[in-house]
């Protein structure tokens, strides 16, 4: 029997317990491609000719809750930063406005149960990189307060406080200062991601965090050697931490052959004048006439379950999780074209033996767990601790 077989069963298994994914660009590619304007890109219709994601392939893709990530670009900063990343938010409660019969808001595990029970798709947030609190915990707090349950300390470049997998080492991993921002969101309840940051900055937030960290969409680095995976010596670090790796679908990350082809992808980007990171029409021209050139080498479901098994044996089943990075990225698996394609991932895994409550698991219980877990630590140290007050000149200068 192949996955095919599975399909049905997948299919089933996901009406029970649906996919929480760990990261999606939506919001940037609304920015991006339509300047926040809803009713250019009406995600209540098939947008497939310019999305990755919509509500009918999210309902498709049994999707139960998803992380929206209110990413910003790492070239960002300062004042620029924040108020980019505040824009990110407000279109992520437009979305939430204009569809509550499908899309509801999300801030904490019991939330997350309750969306579940009333079929609705329990929506969070996640900031991508610590350029969007411009070096302020008091900004990091009001993050919080307007929804933002995760914050991935870097995306693709250093700051003055934490290293980027992306970027060469200046800090060491984590600062004073980078230390202080990991207590902090500790005391919030937000829950600490090391997707994108350096193998040092990963161990430096396990030695000091008191809560489970995530990674919202990194893979592993055994199984694909690209600096944004998980090295296995971090991943065993998993259990006693009780945090969660989600494993990604981006085909640089999962497919060692794409590796050396994405970077000549991008270099070929940034020699049009366009952002590699870009989604725009006139980028995937770009994108296109590269790869009738060059093919490119691709990445399937079996790929992504390849990290996932390994991932299973090195952190145990209680430690893995799904982050697609949809919308963030120009390509995809075979199998894993959008957020329709869930299930395919599902049924491969259940052809490999999985057990359905080792999926359920992976899609639905361990991020639930880890959250609540967040919120458990947070409730705890709110009654011993104030907010902090500490800043990045007192504590690194």
């Amino acid at each position: 029997m192949d996955s095919t077989d599975f399909l049905e069963e997948a299919r089933d298994l996901l009406a029970e317990f649906p996919v929480v994914d760990g990261h999606n660009d939506l919001p940037w590619a609304l920015r991006e491609q339509v300047r926040y304007d809803l009713d250019r890109l009406d995600i209540a219709d098939d947008q497939s000719a310019h999305l990755h994601t919509d509500i009918p392939r999210l309902r498709k893709g049994g999707v139960g809750a998803q992380f929206w990530s209110v990413y910003v670009r790492s070239d960002m900063a300062g004042d620029d930063a924040v108020s980019a990343t505040l824009e990110q938010i407000d279109v992520v409660g437009r979305l939430l406005a204009r569809y509550p019969q499908d899309l509801v808001r999300a801030l904490t595990a019991d939330d997350m149960e309750t969306a579940r029970r009333q079929g609705r798709i329990a929506s969070l947030m996640g900031a991508e990189g610590g350029q969007s609190i411009n070096n302020s915990l008091a900004t990091l707090r009001a993050l919080y307060t307007l929804g933002v349950r995760y914050m991935t300390l870097t995306h693709n470049d250093n700051l003055a406080w934490a290293d980027s997998a992306t970027d060469v080492p200046s800090v060491g991993g984590l600062s004073a200062f980078g230390r202080e921002v990991v207590r902090e969101m500790n005391r919030l309840g937000m829950l600490v991601d090391l997707s994108h940051v350096a193998a040092t900055t990963m161990r430096d937030a396990f030695a000091v965090t008191e809560a489970p960290v995530i990674f919202s969409h990194s893979s592993a680095r055994a199984v694909c050697d690209h600096p944004r995976n998980v090295p296995d010596d971090v991943l065993s670090l998993l259990p006693a931490n009780g945090g969660l790796a989600m494993v990604t679908f981006v085909p640089k990350f999962v497919l060692p052959e794409a590796v050396a082809w994405s970077a000549a992808a991008e270099a070929n980007m940034t020699a049009h004048g366009v952002h590699p990171l870009a989604t725009t029409a006139e980028a995937m021209k770009v994108h296109e006439a590269f790869e009738a050139a060059n093919p490119r080498p691709r990445a399937s479901v079996a790929t992504v379950a390849d990290h996932l098994d390994h991932m299973r044996e090195v952190a145990g089943v209680d430690h893995i999780g799904i982050g697609g990075d949809f919308d963030g990225t120009p390509f995809t698996p075979v199998g894993l074209d959008d957020v329709a394609g869930y299930p395919n991932l599902i049924a491969e895994l259940l052809a490999r033996g999985w057990s359905r409550a080792d999926v359920a698991k992976l899609t639905w219980g361990n991020a639930v767990r880890v959250l609540r877990a967040a919120e458990d630590v947070a409730r705890a140290l709110s009654t011993e601790r104030p907010p902090s007050q500490a800043t990045l000149p007192t504590l690194d200068h």
